[in-house]
């Protein structure tokens, strides 16, 4: 069973639909012990991180996504689902995420261009990941975010991207992945890489 973490805020519906179609047995739920017994966790997001934080602790799923981390099941977080993972975001002043990556999450400054970043972009891979198999090096996903993450430790950076300056869009250590990019919204790539992850 894998499961799919609802805490109020997030692009639940297409994640479920891209993982029922490749296959799988899905659950959605805001449910800490559900969360915690699953075989494998997603974690998604859409939204400001201050409120997701406060949801995620509210619900105790914060206790939760850290036991299944701590246990070493897979575990996969899309955009601000890979942004919580971290010590501390800038975002609407300081707060305090979920610590389990060290660094913090920081806003793309305007002289990129347009933030929001939106739309299709270039991923270069840092290191080889299971979640990342059968799919090409330089491939493009599809982002919407306005934050990035500046992990302290850059082995953990498993893939960038360049959108005026060169970011970490996915993350990589054990069987916890994360991405910024939505692979739900990236076509037959972002499917191939829900399927790897499936299967881990």
């Amino acid at each position: 069973m894998i499961a799919i973490i609802d805490y109020g805020m997030g692009n639940l519906r297409s994640v479920h639909k891209a993982m029922e179609k490749l296959g799988f047995q899905v659950t959605v739920t805001s449910d800490a012990n559900q969360v915690a017994g699953a075989e494998k966790v997603i974690l998604p997001g859409v939204g400001a991180f201050a409120d997701a934080i406060k949801n995620l602790k509210r619900l105790g799923l914060d206790e939760a996504i850290h036991q299944v981390i701590r246990e070493g099941k897979p575990f996969l977080g899309i955009c601000l689902g890979l942004q919580l993972l971290f010590t501390e975001s800038e975002e609407d002043g300081r707060h305090q995420g979920l610590d389990i990556i060290r660094g913090r999450v920081t806003r793309l400054p305007p002289a990129v261009g347009k933030v929001p970043h939106m739309g299709w972009n270039q991923v270069e891979y840092r290191q080889q990941v299971p979640i990342f198999n059968d799919i090409p090096a330089g491939s493009y996903f599809y982002f919407v975010h306005s934050y990035y993450v500046v992990p302290d430790d850059e082995r953990v950076t498993a893939a960038v991207s360049d959108y005026g300056l060169r970011f970490t869009c996915a993350i990589a250590r054990g069987n916890l992945f994360a991405t910024q990019f939505h692979p739900e919204k990236s076509s037959s790539l972002g499917l191939r890489m829900l399927k790897s992850f499936g299967e881990l």
